[in-house]
């Protein structure tokens, strides 16, 4: 179960690795889980990693087979299981992941023995059969090894921030705060940090920008976004406190700017989600709170506003904490998986493997004429035929189609 004071899925001695060979079930969706991360390339969501209940051994947790990635078609609504071979990176929670030009790199995370700050890519378009994981060996000092942090990208190059992890092993730029705490589990000490490196795409170097400004506290299980030139991060844990603070990096200057909004805004939270909807727009969703409530609420910042306004919707009922949140090309925002209650708790998590779809602008009209041909399969199937092929296709898709719901 989770550690309360470190706000790990499991210490280093209870995760069982994939390898293991249990619970390998064969299913038409993923299991569920909390810690994973997920990428959108086109109408495509790839999800990877996590940790779930491990079934045989009470309450200790499972990590989730690290040869596997779901392919999950926003268009269809349908999941694929994709096997990977090559440098694939151990099972792990907490990892960060992005996908730029179809290729997913992952950064750190935490496996059975604890943080790493290893980086690998894939090809997600990939014309082999099989997935080829690529452990890229980068030039510079990389940052330290941790999990929990969040990523920018901006113009080629991955900007990553915070985290949850060892002391640094040589000079760092930034604060590191211990986490008194972590002296008494087995294994190195860890606490938070603020530290900022960037990664550059090209040559794969790491390096540390120098940051002016009001630079946010250290913390972890923070949410980041990127809009235009700046990179928001709202909350995370720092010791105690779960955080509502706000602010954004300039990624051209490297000037840190605290947001203060008027009226009302979202409670501190950390394992949130934060999305771009537009140029002008985040998307905020679920957590988790200083007093341990996981959350459902959602909100939408609005930049040329400063402002936050709650966003209604039907899922009021499905806290998530530790999910992921990827925007569709649709107008959509699609959550998969996390946790349903206090992850920190002696009891069994409720982890989910359901994708909740938040409708954030109106469906386009071709998506309105699928849902309707579908709705209306009894009376228009004979007419089907006459579709183009491609309608054709992705009608047949739809039907099958399962733990979708929609907002």
């Amino acid at each position: 179960m989770a550690d309360e004071n470190e706000e790990l899925p499991a210490d280093e001695e209870l995760p069982a690795p994939a390898e293991d060979g249990f619970e390998q079930l064969e299913n038409d969706s993923p299991a569920e889980r909390s810690g994973h991360v997920a990428v959108t390339d086109g109408h495509c969501m790839y999800v990877w990693g996590g940790y779930k209940n491990a079934q045989v051994r009470g309450f200790y947790d499972f990590y989730l087979p690290r040869d596997e990635i779901w392919i999950y078609n926003m268009e269809t609504g349908r999941w694929k299981k994709s096997k990977t071979e090559g440098d694939i990176p151990p099972s792990m929670s907490g990892s960060c992941a992005v996908c730029v030009d179809r290729v997913v790199y992952l950064f750190g995370g935490h496996h059975a023995r604890g943080n790493t700050n290893k980086f690998y890519m894939l090809n997600s378009r990939s014309t082999d059969k099989v997935l080829q994981w690529v452990r890229v060996e980068c030039q510079g000092v990389p940052p330290s090894s941790k999990d929990k942090l969040g990523v920018w990208v901006y113009k080629n190059r991955l900007i990553f921030f915070g985290g949850y992890g060892y002391f640094p092993e040589g000079k760092q730029r930034g604060t590191f705060e211990f986490d008194e705490t972590s002296f008494w589990n087995s294994g190195l000490p860890r606490g938070w940090n603020d530290h900022v490196h960037v990664l550059d795409l090209e040559t794969f170097t790491w390096s540390q920008p120098v940051t002016t400004g009001k630079t946010p506290s250290p913390r972890a299980a923070h949410a980041c976004a990127t809009v235009g030139n700046r990179g928001y991060v709202f909350g995370g844990r720092y010791r105690e406190s779960r955080m509502n603070d706000f602010y954004y990096l300039n990624l051209d200057t490297w000037e840190w700017n605290e947001i203060l909004t008027q009226g009302i805004c979202p409670v501190g939270r950390s394992w949130h989600s934060l999305t771009p909807i537009s140029s002008d727009h985040l998307f905020l969703f679920g957590g988790f709170t200083t007093d341990k409530q996981p959350l459902s609420d959602a909100w939408i910042y609005c930049i040329s506003k400063n402002e936050w306004v709650q966003f209604e919707h039907n899922y009021s009922e499905k806290p998530r904490l530790w999910h992921t949140a990827c925007a569709s090309e649709e107008g959509e925002v699609i959550i998969f998986g996390g946790c349903a209650n206090n992850l920190l708790a002696h009891s069994k998590a409720a982890h989910s493997n359901e994708i909740l779809v938040f409708s954030l602008q109106p469906r386009s009209l071709v998506r309105l004429c699928l849902e309707a041909v579908i709705c209306f399969k009894e009376m228009l199937a004979s007419s089907w035929n006459c579709l183009p092929k491609h309608l054709l296709h992705s009608v047949n898709q739809r039907f099958g189609s399962n733990n979708t719901s929609g907002s």
